[in-house]
């Protein structure tokens, strides 16, 4: 049976449920850690590699060599910050996520060579870059740890369901950012498509009794108790 821990607890940079409006702290997205035996699942390593290293070790007592495998609920930079870390395990992500994130690079980085604009072209380059090391997700990654979409805050974002016998988990990345987003049925914003994000979110809220949360700590699902 695959267990999960909490590595890093994110935040965002204001939260729009507690009154905040302007930025007032580095965002950051909660990374965690599924341990489903041979398999060690790291789930979007968010923090730089100089801080999610020794919080790796104090909160797992593992170091990055003992990574087995990446997985990025989408692509966004702010959740992969500490991904070169871990160079020896296999770099994941959903594979509709991994393909129109392909297409825009692509398409970006031939405007730029375009336009003559060397150095957005040389950052778009690294970017394709690390996309390629980055392979499309199988639909089980370990057992008892399967790819669960939830399409909408990006294109093609994706979560991780670990049934088990007292309780199904699922790590929601920011389809469910906040406990304060779960108790007011809200999703992030701004979102690639609010409909397919709101659908995403009911599912989360139909499945799961424990769900990671995107910039939060895992929360038991209320209406689910």
């Amino acid at each position: 049976m695959a267990h999960f821990r909490v590595i890093s607890i994110g935040t965002l940079a204001h939260h729009p449920l507690w009154g905040e409006r302007g930025d007032v702290r580095p965002a950051h997205a909660t990374t965690t850690l599924i341990d489903a035996g041979d398999a060690k699942i790291l789930v979007d390593p968010s923090l730089p590699e100089q801080i999610l290293v020794p919080r790796l070790l104090e909160r797992s007592g593992l170091k990055p060599e003992a990574i087995t495998h990446v997985f990025l609920t989408n692509f966004h930079p702010m959740r992969r910050r500490g991904i070169t870390a871990f160079d020896d395990a296999q770099w994941l992500v959903g594979e509709l996520e991994r393909e129109s994130v392909g297409a825009q690079l692509v398409a970006k980085f031939q405007e730029a060579e375009g336009a003559g604009d060397s150095d957005l072209a040389k950052s778009l380059r690294a970017e394709i870059t690390l996309l390629q090391r980055c392979k499309s997700s199988p639909d089980t990654l370990a057992m008892g740890v399967d790819l669960f979409p939830l399409y909408g805050v990006t294109q093609g974002s994706c979560g991780l369901l670990l049934p088990q016998p007292s309780a199904t988990v699922l790590v929601a990345g920011d389809t469910v950012a906040s406990y304060e987003h779960l108790a007011e049925g809200k999703v992030l914003s701004p979102v690639f498509s609010l409909e397919q994000a709101q659908e995403s979110f009911k599912e989360v809220i139909e499945i799961a009794d424990l769900i990671v949360c995107g910039r939060d700590n895992v929360v038991q699902n209320p209406m689910r108790r």
